[in-house]
Parts: C-alpha cells; structure tokens; sequence
C-alpha cells in the first residue's frame, strides 16, 4: 500500500468536495448524542489516568475533519491535535479552532515517532479502508502509541452480517462486525478494554460500534 494507493486519493478528493457541507453538518452533533460523548468521556478518563507518567504524551484523532471531535477531547482535558487526509477538512479545522494543531497526513503512514502518543481515537476514520488494507493501519497505531496507550474506534457496525460495503454518502465505506474489528486490532497488539453498541437513531441507517483498546 502506497500513499497514492486509488482508494486514499478518492477518499481525499471525496472529503475534499463536501468539507464545507460536512463542517456545517456534523459540528454540533455531540450535543445530541449522550452515548457518544460517555465513550469519548472514558477514553479521555483512561488517558488521563496514565496522563502522570514521565512518558505520557499527547493524543491524535486520526482522520479528523473539521475538528469537531478534537476540539471536543481537548475539553475534556487532553493534549490533543487532528491529522487528516483531506487538506480542505484540514484547512476548515485551523479556521474553526485556531488554537489547536491540525496536520495533513495519512493514518497509515504517520510522520511520528515509535512511541510518541499515549492516545488515538480513530472516530469512523477507518470506514472507507477496504478490509484487506485494514490490518497495516492497526500495525501503524500500535507503532505510534506508547506501550500501554489507548486506542477509541468509532465505526459503523454490521449488525450480524459479515464486512459489508454500503454507499456512503460521501464514498463507499465498510460496516464491520465488532468482534472481527476486534480481532484485528489483538492480532496487532491491542487488548480490548471495553465496547458499545448504540442503534441507530432517527434519520441514520445502521448500529454505531465503539472498541476501546489498549496497546500491550
């Protein structure tokens, strides 16, 4: 797998064209999930619980957007900063919160140090990875996270179906069976402190999965 691999340019392109939609769109979308917010909340309360630690470090929300998300975890106390693929949902991050770090970057090949993270939520910013390309961005985490860092995935979930792909609105994606998704992330070094699933509410189409993990 390439940075230029199709799949990753069609996803930049995609995310390129409806950033400003999609900013306008999902900016305020915790305010009206509780469930979202509780599993964001134990991600950071993990974190912050090794946050004393003479090796703690920052966190990265990979595949970012607008930032929405990383501005949320900065609330809740964490030293956080968003990479993303898309250079527009990048540029549109910067602007709506100037005083957190936004970078552009791909999650499989991050510009960052063995070791240097103690946190990484990756908030359905794997759906568009087709399944055989999966397991290299888990191996990429597991290298950028300190020994016993965390990892919050937010995905859609298949709802006892195998991997199945679904017309995103933006791009085609991938809804994953929680337990295969976490399986994957063992088989790279991960051990799964817990999970969630919240069905779908008015006006989405599938059951949401949350895997919180930690690295080994």
């Amino acid at each position: 797998m390439t940075e230029s691999a199709p799949y990753l340019t069609a996803t930049a392109d995609a995310y390129d064209a409806v950033a400003v939609l999609y900013a306008d769109l999902f900016r305020d979308s915790l305010d009206r999930l509780p469930l979202d917010r509780a599993a964001l909340a134990a991600f950071a309360d993990s974190v912050r619980a090794d946050g004393a630690g003479p090796h703690a470090g920052p966190v990265a929300e990979l595949g970012c957007g607008p930032g929405y998300v990383t501005a949320h975890l900065q609330g809740l106390g964490l030293d956080v900063f968003g990479i993303d693929l898309s250079p527009r949902m990048i540029e549109l991050a910067r602007e709506a919160y100037p005083g957190l770090r936004f970078e552009v970057g791909s999650m499989h090949a991050l510009d960052l140090a063995d070791g240097e993270l103690s946190g990484i939520v990756s908030w359905y910013s794997l759906i568009h990875t087709p399944p055989r390309e999966l397991p290299p961005y888990f191996a990429e985490f597991r290298r950028v996270l300190a020994p016993g860092g965390h990892l919050l995935l937010g995905f859609f979930e298949s709802g006892g179906d195998a991997v199945t792909e679904f017309d995103h609105k933006v791009t085609p994606a991938y809804r994953w069976p929680i337990d295969d998704l976490a399986e994957l992330a063992r088989e790279a070094g991960f051990t799964e402190v817990g999970r969630m699933l919240r069905e779908p509410l008015e006006g989405e189409r599938f059951r949401q999965g949350r895997l919180l993990m930690r690295g080994r």
